[in-house]
């Protein structure tokens, strides 16, 4: 897909999501918890803290915000008459795949999901429960994406995408306006990268809006990193705790082109910071997300990762929660 996304495409699928998807939820962290930047050292005053929402878009539909590209998808072929009756299929680490099979349930259509042998078991088991037939195939996404690609081909299965699809995009861009409305004086969002579906929804509504996005990826699944590094989309080795969502070996070009658009800092962060900025979340909030969306989190309690003004309102998008939860405490010494 090599047209860039616009805000119209954003704007056509919050109409189509209405009424189908929960709208997300803003809860702001404790003051200080953040740490922000140095003022003039001559400037006397009480430092203001920066403000930092959390979006707990892990409580979406599915689990994660997936479901908004999925719904958006599915609702533009139906009502373009091009759902077929050999049904959808995808290929997804995980999440995509739920969406899919959870859209297309509601539509009555069948969803077949290629996933890598890698994937988390709750994620798998998730799928069937949402009737999915579920095709486990190689070690990463990537080898997914091929047979799913070569399903599509000889069954006439409409074949959707986990990220590089402008539809998929485009729904995923609904979140961006939904924390826009109800925080109109939003500064910062903050997002994790995998493929790039949700970064170019987001970039592409927080540009209209005026809103700084900052990207964020861990070290060794830097699909996006590395393609504006290089001023092209490129391949990269897959290795992180975090690459059942983020794992992409490749992102989109829509992602690089709305990262160059709208001047994105991207950030890296080691696998480590990803896990305590999990480990952190359920210590202090009780709340078990996946390390995907730990990552967005990560971006900003790392050492050299994003570092907010004073006073300034930042969103960090916490975008699943499709994780075994029993790795959140430590199992008891034997």
């Amino acid at each position: 897909m090599n047209s860039p996304l616009a805000y119209g495409d954003i704007k056509a699928a919050t109409e189509r999501a209405a009424g189908h998807i929960r709208p997300v939820t803003l809860t702001l962290f404790d003051p200080g918890a953040i740490r922000t930047a140095h003022r003039d050292p001559l400037d006397d005053r009480d430092p203001a803290p920066c403000n930092v929402w959390a979006a707990m878009e892990f409580m979406q539909h599915t689990g994660s915000f997936k479901a908004r590209g999925a719904q958006n998808f599915i609702q533009a072929h139906k009502e373009a008459g091009t759902l077929p009756q050999t049904g959808v299929t995808i290929a997804s680490g995980g999440n995509a795949g739920l969406a899919c099979a959870w859209a297309a349930a509601q539509q009555r259509v069948r969803a077949t999901v290629f996933l890598p042998t890698t994937a988390p078991a709750v994620k798998v088991d998730k799928l069937r429960a949402y009737g999915a037939d579920v095709e486990l195939v190689g070690d990463e996404y990537a080898e997914a994406a091929e047979a799913c690609a070569e399903f599509a081909r000889t069954s006439g299965a409409l074949a959707s995408h986990a990220y590089d699809h402008p539809l998929i995009a485009a729904g995923a861009g609904t979140l961006m306006e939904e924390i826009h409305q109800q925080l109109p004086q939003v500064d910062t969002v903050v997002v994790a990268v995998g493929g790039g579906g949700l970064f170019t929804g987001v970039a592409t509504a927080a540009r209209h809006h005026g809103v700084r996005v900052v990207a964020v990826e861990p070290e060794n699944c830097r699909a996006l990193n590395a393609a504006i590094e290089a001023g092209h989309v490129v391949d990269v080795p897959v290795d992180s705790i975090a690459a059942d969502s983020l794992g992409a070996r490749r992102t989109s070009t829509m992602a690089r082109h709305a990262a160059q658009q709208a001047g994105v800092p991207s950030f890296l962060v080691p696998d480590e910071e990803i896990v305590k900025a999990r480990r952190a979340l359920w210590d202090h909030r009780r709340l078990a997300v996946e390390y995907g969306a730990a990552t967005a989190l990560a971006g900003l309690t790392a050492t050299g990762g994003y570092v907010p003004q004073c006073e300034e309102n930042v969103v960090v998008i916490l975008c699943g929660a499709n994780t075994d939860p029993t790795t959140l405490t430590p199992r008891p010494l034997s």
